[in-house]
């Protein structure tokens, strides 16, 4: 047994120094709440989860889609079609803090648990999931 153990450490070791990290259990939540989409920080299409601008930004909770200038947001389905919602979705409209809560009607196409497209006044804009190791620093608390 001492020798399958000292074996076994000395692939573990070989791998970490190739740079192979052992996987990991996702600790995060599982999909669910009014989309079925997991949890987390979404980027719009063709942005970069290590880095992605403000306007590509988005949260979701279970609950609502946030952006980077609302938080609290709370969607309300008028209308299901298979994987399509129609909603009218309450916001408050500050990233932070006090603010009035606005209401957008929107229209979210859940792709599978992990994507999204999201059409507000006609834009539609595609959005994917990041796992908290490729965010930013900033991001990883807001994605927990």
């Amino acid at each position: 047994m001492q020798k399958i153990r000292h074996r076994w450490t000395a692939f573990a070791m070989l791998m970490a120094m190739a740079g192979i990290a052992a996987a990991s259990a996702d600790t995060t939540p599982k999909p669910g709440g009014v989309y079925r989409l997991k949890p987390g920080i979404y980027v719009a299409e063709g942005s970069e989860c290590s880095a992605p601008a403000n306007a590509a930004i988005r949260r979701y909770d279970g609950k609502g889609i946030s952006t980077a200038h609302t938080h609290a947001c709370k969607a309300r389905v008028s209308k299901r079609r298979g994987n399509q919602y129609t909603v009218d979705q309450s916001c408050i409209d500050a990233g932070t803090g006090t603010a009035p809560r606005q209401i957008q009607h929107q229209q979210v196409t859940v792709e599978n648990a992990l994507t999204f497209k999201q059409n507000i006044a006609g834009n539609v804009t595609s959005y994917r999931y990041c796992p908290i190791r490729e965010l930013p620093a900033d991001l990883r608390k807001a994605a927990r």
